[in-house]
């Protein structure tokens, strides 16, 4: 009996096809398969999958510029799988529209862990408008923010910090990406600039900010935000 998620996984390597089949199929996933780039994107117009595990090293085509193509019209998450633990070319994935990456060799379990976090619908497109997690709430019609009932006092800069995190829960953000987004293009190499603001964020909403739950930092490339 399968779990209703179809994965297709696009690699050339037969040794890491078969790992991912037998651990994805004895988790209840289906699984389809593609050796190079030009057969992965035509299967993911054809099969529609759930989630695309990607890896980097492909023999036809540059998998990055396969992670472009696909992300013209595909929506749904893309994990990298890649030997390349360059933190340029990680981040060149991240912000090429990946939701997550692992570098081989990876340990099976984190992978299914990767996975059933991208496959959350806990968007903030589809929660309710006062959700919580852990000892947090938040009113997003309100835009008000408590920890342990009591109301948080937060800048508009760390609300929308917050808010961006949230909405990309479990969702590598790299710092460039962030930074864009919050405080605009001329911003975008500031990374000790975002670095105080996670700092005083942390403080706020995190119980131990030198142990954070939720705001988690991805070394050399970002931060992911885990309310799980």
């Amino acid at each position: 009996m399968n779990n209703g998620y179809s994965i297709l996984v696009i690699d050339d390597e037969i040794q890491i096809r078969k790992l991912l089949e037998i651990s994805l199929e004895a988790n209840n996933y289906r699984v389809n398969f593609a050796e190079n780039g030009k057969e992965g994107i035509t299967m993911a117009a054809s099969h529609q999958p759930d989630l695309i595990l990607l890896d980097l090293g492909l023999p036809d085509e540059d998998g990055q510029e396969v992670l472009v193509k696909l992300r013209e019209w595909f929506q749904n998450p893309i994990i990298i799988l890649t030997v390349k633990s360059a933190e340029e070319e990680i981040v060149r994935a991240l912000d090429n529209g990946a939701n997550d990456y692992l570098t081989k060799p990876f340990r099976t379990q984190e992978l299914l862990a990767r996975m059933r976090t991208a496959l959350r619908k806990n968007t903030i497109q589809n929660v309710e408008p006062i959700t919580s997690f852990g000892n947090v709430s938040i009113d997003l019609s309100s835009r008000i923010v408590k920890v342990n009932n009591e109301i948080l006092k937060l800048t508009a800069t760390e609300y929308a910090l917050l808010i961006l995190l949230f909405k990309n829960d479990g969702r590598v953000l790299t710092h460039q990406y962030i930074l864009k987004e919050i405080w605009g293009q001329s911003y975008s190499e500031q990374t000790q600039y975002l670095r105080v603001f996670v700092a005083q964020l942390r403080k706020k909403i995190e119980e131990d900010p030198n142990r954070p739950k939720y705001i988690i930092t991805e070394s050399g490339v970002g931060y992911r935000f885990n309310t799980s």
